[in-house]
């Protein structure tokens, strides 16, 4: 059966084939905010296959042209949705549907690969943390802007200030680099936070795991860290395992 996997962020689409195993293959990144990402889309898709499995936080305009153009090519279309528990992962929130599938789907990956407590940081339009505990439970989490954000943000309050460019310097002598040390030391100051508040909590420190476009950006600036780039569409392959049924 020819099954694939499908991330709707607010800024890109995420793609890839599950191979025999299940198991994440090639990944194809598409940006659909600008003109072309239909024609984009058409180029990248396989002509035909059997399922689609599709996690989306975009706006719904978008999401209805993916699901059009999916239903074109494909038998099937699965839709992921938060639930309050699935397979041994528990969501702290009351109402399950107001945490983005998104963040789910990564804890979901995380919990089912049992490394233990976790700090679960997604770095794209928004700045998501997660803790997620041992035994599957989900403590509760933060979400802020992703440096990229605060930079288009700053961008369009003031033109002169770049949206992107700079370097990370502590204390930075030029504006461009100020810039960049500004929001991305801000994204890291929230996660150095979450994660020393977080190993308060009784048992072992959580590990430290980022993902997203924007995680590549702060890795290194958190030795700590894991980077587990298509984390969300892993979690979407082990709910594909179940087909929704966890």
């Amino acid at each position: 059966m020819n099954r694939w996997v499908f991330d709707l962020g607010n800024t890109r689409l995420k793609a890839a084939p599950l191979d025999a195993r299940g198991r994440v293959g090639e990944v194809v990144a598409i940006a659909h905010g600008a003109a072309g990402f239909e024609a984009d889309l058409a180029r990248w898709l396989p002509r035909s296959f059997d399922v689609a499995y599709l996690a989306s936080v975009a706006a719904e305009e978008v999401r209805v042209a993916v699901l059009q153009a999916l239903s074109t090519r494909c038998r099937r279309i699965a839709i992921a949705r938060t639930t309050r528990r699935w397979n041994g992962l528990r969501i702290a929130y009351a109402e399950p549907s107001r945490l983005g599938v998104d963040r789910f789907l990564a804890m979901l990956a995380i919990h089912n690969a049992n490394t233990g407590p976790a700090l679960v940081c997604g770095v794209g339009t928004a700045l998501t943390i997660d803790l997620l505990d041992a035994d599957g439970q989900h403590r509760g989490g933060r979400i802020a802007p992703s440096p990229a954000l605060m930079r288009e943000a700053l961008h369009r309050r003031a033109a002169h200030l770049s949206i992107d460019g700079g370097r990370y310097s502590e204390f930075a002598d030029d504006t461009i680099d100020a810039l960049a040390s500004g929001c991305d030391g801000a994204a890291l100051a929230l996660i150095e936070r979450s994660l020393a508040e977080a190993a308060r909590e009784p048992g072992r420190a959580p590990t430290l795991v980022l993902h997203g476009g924007g995680a590549p950006g702060l890795v290194d600036r958190v030795p700590s860290a894991r980077l587990l780039p298509t984390l969300v569409l892993d979690g979407l392959a082990d709910w594909a395992a179940l087909d929704g049924h966890g």
